[in-house]
């Protein structure tokens, strides 16, 4: 059986295992913070099962998911499932998760808006339970 990647971005760097669980994660950096744009710009793909932590950006974020089925879960809210094509908008400090289905490799684009406010603030890590009651 041959594999192909079918992301336009390389995969990048290892994600700190800190800030992530169920599996690995690799972030390429597209597009560096830099002040005149207040924006960071990566593309993370995660292996299945892989999710990050429960965490938030002072400037919000919008996913754009480029390949695999993942999920986007807010605080006390029904988690969303997520495939190719789907945008998400984050809103400024809400705290929120989001990460690869069980079976699935998933990859999208990150865009930290409005960086000046902060790029992300990291909590606990999404449970095992959590993650398997979705």
């Amino acid at each position: 059986m041959e594999t192909f990647n079918t992301n336009i971005f390389p995969r990048g760097e290892k994600a700190p295992s800190d800030y992530f669980s169920g599996g690995t994660a690799w972030v390429h950096i597209i597009k560096p913070n830099e002040n005149q744009l207040n924006c960071q710009i990566g593309n993370v793909t995660f292996e299945p099962g892989c999710r990050n932590n429960w965490h938030f950006h002072g400037g919000g974020q919008i996913l754009i998911v480029t390949s695999g089925t993942g999920f986007y879960q807010e605080k006390d809210k029904p988690a969303q499932i997520l495939r190719p094509g789907d945008v998400v908008n984050i809103l400024p400090n809400v705290i929120h998760w989001h990460g690869a289905a069980p079976d699935c490799e998933f990859t999208h684009i990150a865009i930290n808006t409005n960086t000046q406010n902060g790029i992300v603030e990291w909590l606990n890590s999404v449970t095992d339970e959590e993650y398997n009651n979705l």
